[in-house]
C-alpha cells in the first residue's frame, strides 16, 4: 500500500461519528476522505461521484439501509470495496451483508486499531470480521436447527424493504410515490403486500418490524 492514495467515503447518520473517522483516517498516510453521506441515498449517489477506493458504511440508515446501499453501490461500480461498521451483532444482518458484496464487518465498539486492519486488509481484496462477528457466524453455523429462517431480506423483495423502510420513518403514501417514480396505487399495492406477507395489519407494526430488523435507526 505504499506510495497510493486511497479514496474513502464514510456513511453514517450520526456526524460526530463521520467526522470522528474523517480526522482519524486523515492523520495517516495513503488515506483521503473525498466524501461523507448521512443516508444510504446519499452514500449512492457519493460513490457514483466519487469513485472511492473504499466505503465505511453504517448498516441503519434513514432512507436506504447499508446492506440495500452496498447492493446499488456495487452494482454500478463493482470495483469498490466496502466494510461495514455496525452496532448489529446479529448473524442475520452479518450474513445479508456479506451476501449484497461487503468485504468486511465492524462493531461500533471496535478500536480503530482493528478498523485499519480491515481496511488494509479489505483493500487487498481478503474478507475481514471482527473477532466478536467471526464468534457469532461460528456459533451460529454449528447451532443451526431445521427451522425456517425468516427475516426482511428474505422474505421481501428488494423494492419492498425500501418502501417498508420508507413507511416506517414516516413518509406518506404520495412522498413514497415520488421517491420511487411509481403510482400511488403502486405504493398502496406494495404496502399490502407487505403486510400480507408478514402478517401485519397496521403502520404501528410495520414500523416497529422495520426497527427490529435494522431497516431503520428510528
Amino acid at each position: 500500500m505504499k506510495n497510493m492514495e486511497y479514496k474513502i467515503l464514510i456513511a453514517d447518520d450520526h456526524r460526530i461519528f463521520r467526522e470522528g473517522l474523517k480526522t482519524l483516517f486523515e492523520k495517516q498516510t495513503n488515506f483521503k476522505v473525498v466524501g461523507e453521506a448521512s443516508d444510504g441515498l446519499l452514500a449512492v449517489e457519493l460513490a457514483a461521484k466519487t469513485s472511492p477506493d473504499l466505503v465505511i458504511m453504517d448498516i441503519s440508515m434513514p432512507g436506504l439501509n447499508g446492506i440495500e446501499a452496498a447492493k446499488m453501490i456495487l452494482q454500478k461500480k463493482p470495483d469498490i470495496h466496502i466494510i461495514a461498521l455496525s452496532m448489529h451483532s446479529d448473524r442475520r444482518f452479518v450474513t445479508e451483508a456479506l451476501k449484497s458484496g461487503i468485504r468486511g464487518y465492524l462493531l461500533k465498539d471496535s478500536a480503530f486499531e482493528e478498523l485499519n486492519i480491515a481496511v488494509r486488509t479489505v483493500l487487498n481484496k481478503k474478507t475481514f470480521l471482527s473477532s466478536t462477528i467471526t464468534e457469532i457466524v461460528v456459533k451460529d453455523f454449528l447451532h443451526q436447527t431445521s427451522e425456517k429462517s425468516t427475516s426482511a431480506f428474505i422474505d421481501l423483495t428488494p423494492r419492498e424493504r425500501e418502501i417498508l423502510q420508507q413507511l416506517a420513518e414516516g413518509k406518506t403514501t404520495k412522498e413514497i410515490a415520488k421517491s420511487f417514480s411509481i403510482s400511488i396505487k403502486t405504493v398502496e399495492t406494495h404496502r399490502k403486500q407487505i403486510m400480507d406477507k408478514l402478517n401485519l395489519h397496521s403502520i404501528a407494526e410495520l414500523t416497529k418490524y422495520a426497527i427490529r430488523e435494522g431497516l431503520t435507526s428510528l
